[in-house]
């Protein structure tokens, strides 16, 4: 009987799903691809499914569907393909899959990783938003599965990793009194203030150093990205938000670090390549080869570090408000950040107006505590009606 762990990678062929097949194809002996899920990239998903020996694929967009079951058929593969949100819930639950990479971009996440982590698989998080929006509801259920979460985000695995032996996230760790995201500060860390209104959306996707999708890539120049981090690292690591600081450093080398009370710090360095956290979470406690290249300390000669520019970056202000405010702000604010973010992708809003208008959103709608799942799932749709609202489709302004 093979030992080989079955792996869903959720999102596979996204940035993190592509990074993740890389990783596997250096260890075949240890894993068998079980599902492969996206929204509508068939012909991706079809030559995935081909290579790896897929066991399912599960699309979102019916047409999608169609397509990639007859191009497998037309092949010969033995590949089911299914369709629609309940079936991908249902793959990632299913006996074949053991460990769930949890990829899909967005709110379009929280259902799976929900389902994922309550069938007691171990969830490797790539979606950061599905954490923020749910909270401590996502961590209680967790530990009621009595399974494991581990970051894939390079600064919470960063931290995970300069954690104490055999921790686990959602522990509160003994002698941790600060942990500190690092951000490279995206492509206008220097960009004069007044011009930023009139970047594009290619300039705002033009990371210096990482390879990115466009809305991921959109929140790195806003730095939201940085600000869902902080709510996501006050979950992953049981610390309030006055404990989890963010600090600039350009060289992407440095990916994070753990302050103990003693005055140590620890910290995790490597190259900025996804693979290498991806690699990490899925040998753990074990490690094995990800394919990347090692670190040339001589040739990097300094590291820079300097505080972020609230300024310039003031959608890190209102996640960090929203982490304070606790309950629902923290899904209010993601969902106004997705629909800004979208609208300004579409050339409909200015790249400053997308915290223009996530402040207004949160302005408007008071944030109620989170007894259960739909207090959440209220709460987003309830912001991306106000989200959409504010945004004029044609000229750019909000109202």
């Amino acid at each position: 009987m093979s030992t080989r762990r079955g792996l869903a990678i959720l999102g596979s062929t996204g940035s993190i799903g592509r990074s993740t097949l890389q990783v596997v194809a250096l260890h075949p002996e240890q894993f068998r691809v079980a599902v492969l899920g996206a929204h509508s990239g068939w012909q991706a998903i079809v030559e995935q499914a081909k290579q790896f020996s897929a066991e399912t694929v599960v699309l979102m967009d019916p047409e999608a569907a169609v397509q990639a079951r007859a191009a497998l058929r037309d092949c010969g593969s033995a590949t089911r393909v299914e369709c629609g949100a309940e079936a991908m819930a249902a793959s990632v639950a299913a006996a074949n899959v053991d460990v769930v990479m949890a990829a899909i971009v967005g709110a379009a996440g929280l259902s799976t990783t929900l389902a994922a982590v309550r069938a007691s698989k171990r969830v490797l998080l790539a979606n950061k938003e599905a954490l923020v929006m749910s909270g401590a509801l996502l961590m209680e259920e967790v530990r009621r599965a009595r399974t494991e979460i581990i970051p894939i985000d390079s600064e919470h695995n960063a931290i995970f990793q300069c954690m104490p032996a055999a921790y686990l996230p959602g522990e509160v760790a003994r002698g941790v009194v600060r942990v500190i995201l690092t951000a490279s500060g995206g492509p206008f860390r220097c960009t004069e203030i007044d011009r930023l209104h009139s970047v594009t959306p290619d300039e705002a996707c033009a990371h210096p150093k990482w390879k990115m999708g466009r809305k991921i890539s959109v929140d790195s120049a806003t730095l939201m990205n940085k600000g869902l981090e902080v709510i996501e690292a006050t979950l992953l690591f049981g610390l309030p938000e006055s404990q989890v600081d963010v600090i600039v450093h350009p060289q992407s080398v440095v990916h994070s670090l753990v302050e103990y009370a003693d005055g140590s710090m620890l910290a995790q360095l490597g190259a900025p390549d996804m693979r290498t956290p991806i690699a990490q979470a899925l040998a753990w406690p074990e490690r094995f080869a990800s394919g990347v290249q090692s670190l040339d300390l001589a040739a990097i000669g300094q590291l820079g570090f300097e505080p972020p520019d609230h300024e310039r970056f003031p959608s890190l202000g209102l996640a960090r408000a929203a982490a304070r405010a606790g309950g629902t702000a923290p899904a209010l604010l993601n969902a106004a950040n997705e629909v800004a973010v979208q609208a300004f992708l579409d050339g409909r809003l200015n790249f400053t107006a997308i915290a223009a208008v996530i402040d207004k959103v949160l302005q408007r709608l008071a944030s109620t505590p989170v007894k259960a799942l739909g207090d959440v799932l209220d709460a987003d749709a309830a912001a991306r009606r106000l989200a959409t609202a504010l945004i004029e489709p044609r000229s750019g302004a909000f109202a």
